[in-house]
């Protein structure tokens, strides 16, 4: 996990830079979440183009296995010239699908490791710091990993420990600087009427906080029926398909439930402007858009060479049609 903290301390900077000029996480949050999607939006575009050339050729893919039914060799091979003649590439879309997620996974770390990736204090003096709260009676900042994410929030915590007892900071962090930014950081940590350094799961599932994992789970189950709608799969989902579909998101939720309320603030913030992005994606750039595009410009291609072609005149002889007219209706008779 060590590659996606090194993401998250990198975008850390930008994050810091805007919590210095709002003052506030949860505004720094949304529009910092709008950054990142205007920079990932190349590789969204590219990845959906990739989606839909694939798509251009499933016809004539299960055309050639229907063929070659008895040899599979061959029609995979029939299928790569067919990729190679139609310049597409099937693993088109990987890297644009794995640097997306490099740089999601990067905000996620960003986000859940505040001290050490967005104020990029010390990692030993935030253990240090983290130790000495943990044995003060009344005091804790404990945040263990969240079963199946591999990630720790303890740091949050500590966050949320600092902010009820600011003496402390002097006496955790006696970098003078550190503990300045420590101070603000802690200060702006309340939007739209909640404390994203509150867990949802320590207010109870009655109480406002129940929102965070809500929407959580609304906003990412919209998103993926729109996606499968503007991909025109939306009749696809089967068996374990469907299973995830709706696994994913009631996993996310439950984590929302369990952790700080910034980290499933940052999710609905991801999934929100994710939905955005989708329905200008369909607008523009859909498959059924996509290939009709590419379909018009196969036939303007086609129109453009026979165009180039030379005419050449050549002259009928009717005399000559109607003499051969009349011998054949002699052999008729």
């Amino acid at each position: 996990m060590q590659i996606f903290g090194f993401f998250g301390s990198i975008l850390g900077y930008l994050l810091w830079a805007l919590f210095y000029v709002f003052q506030n996480f949860g505004v720094s949050i949304i529009i910092f979440t709008i950054i990142i999607k205007f920079v990932l939006f190349p590789f969204s575009i590219k990845q959906q183009k990739s989606m839909a050339n694939t798509s251009r050729l499933q016809k004539k893919q299960q055309e050639i296995r229907e063929k070659y039914a008895n040899n599979k060799q061959k029609a995979n091979e029939e299928i790569q010239k067919l990729y190679e003649k139609e310049g597409v590439s099937p693993a088109g879309g990987c890297l644009t699908s794995i640097v997306p997620m490099l740089i999601m996974l990067g905000i996620f770390y960003c986000v859940a490791y505040p001290l050490t990736n967005t104020l990029h204090i010390n990692q030993e003096v935030v253990t240090n710091a983290l130790n000495f709260v943990n044995s003060i009676p009344g005091f804790s900042a404990t945040g263990a990993s969240v079963m199946g994410t591999g990630v720790n929030y303890q740091e949050i915590s500590l966050v949320s420990t600092l902010a009820d007892s600011k003496a402390l900071i002097g006496q955790l962090f006696t970098n003078s600087t550190d503990a300045a930014n420590i101070e603000m950081f802690v200060n702006g940590f309340n939007f739209a009427g909640f404390n994203l350094l509150v867990s949802p799961n320590s207010q109870g599932i009655f109480s406002v906080y129940i929102l965070i994992p809500v929407l959580c789970f609304v906003t990412s189950v919209a998103t993926s029926l729109l996606s499968m709608k503007i991909n025109g799969n939306s009749q696809s989902q089967q068996g374990c398909m469907k299973i995830m579909f709706i696994g994913l998101p009631l996993f996310s939720a439950w984590i929302a439930f369990s952790v700080p309320a910034a980290v499933g603030f940052y999710w609905i913030c991801n999934s929100v402007f994710s939905l955005v992005q989708t329905i200008i994606m369909g607008k523009y750039y859909s498959p059924v858009n996509l290939i009709a595009k590419n379909e018009a410009q196969h036939v303007a291609l086609l129109e453009q060479n026979e165009a180039l072609v030379k005419y050449e005149y050549a002259p009928v002889s009717y005399s000559g049609d109607k003499k051969q007219n009349k011998k054949n209706g002699k052999k008729k008779k």
